[in-house]
């Protein structure tokens, strides 16, 4: 499995560089499809200075893996990385990173888009958002599907 949540910062290339290395797999992928999300400075407020992401770990994990075995079962995947930040990030910080690697493109595109979505839209996050007037909870996320 390689689904975690990270409390420190994350390097997205690296991140998946250092996978694709790890996994022995050269010559049988085709394609490696990734996503980085990144913290923005506004949503549906302006000058956001910095977000919270909280969670309860046993559950981000399971979760984390419930959802890599599914995109697993639906998607020929070779191999998978889904990586999200917790705790305090900034803007222009990298908040989730997801790659997938498959012999062919449409498997490893189809399954990363697939996974970034359940992830924005179901995944157990809680996210504060900070401005000059304080912190505001986020509400929620809006199904991509």
């Amino acid at each position: 499995m390689a689904s975690w949540v990270s409390d420190s910062l994350i390097e997205p290339w690296q991140l998946i560089a250092e996978q694709q290395a790890a996994q022995n797999i050269e010559g049988q992928y085709g394609a490696t499809a990734s996503f980085i999300g990144s913290m923005r400075d506004f949503s549906d407020r302006t000058d956001i200075k910095k977000m919270v992401l909280e969670h309860y770990p046993a559950m981000t994990s399971r979760y984390l893996e419930k959802l890599e075995d599914t995109a697993r079962q639906r998607w020929p995947l070779l191999n998978c990385l889904i990586v999200h930040r917790v705790g305090e990030v900034h803007p222009g910080d990298a908040i989730v990173v997801i790659a997938c690697w498959s012999a062919h493109r449409r498997a490893a595109l189809d399954a990363c888009d697939w996974l970034i979505e359940e992830l924005k839209y179901k995944a157990p996050f809680w996210k504060k958002e900070f401005t000059d007037d304080g912190g505001h909870w986020v509400s929620g996320n809006t199904d991509g599907h």
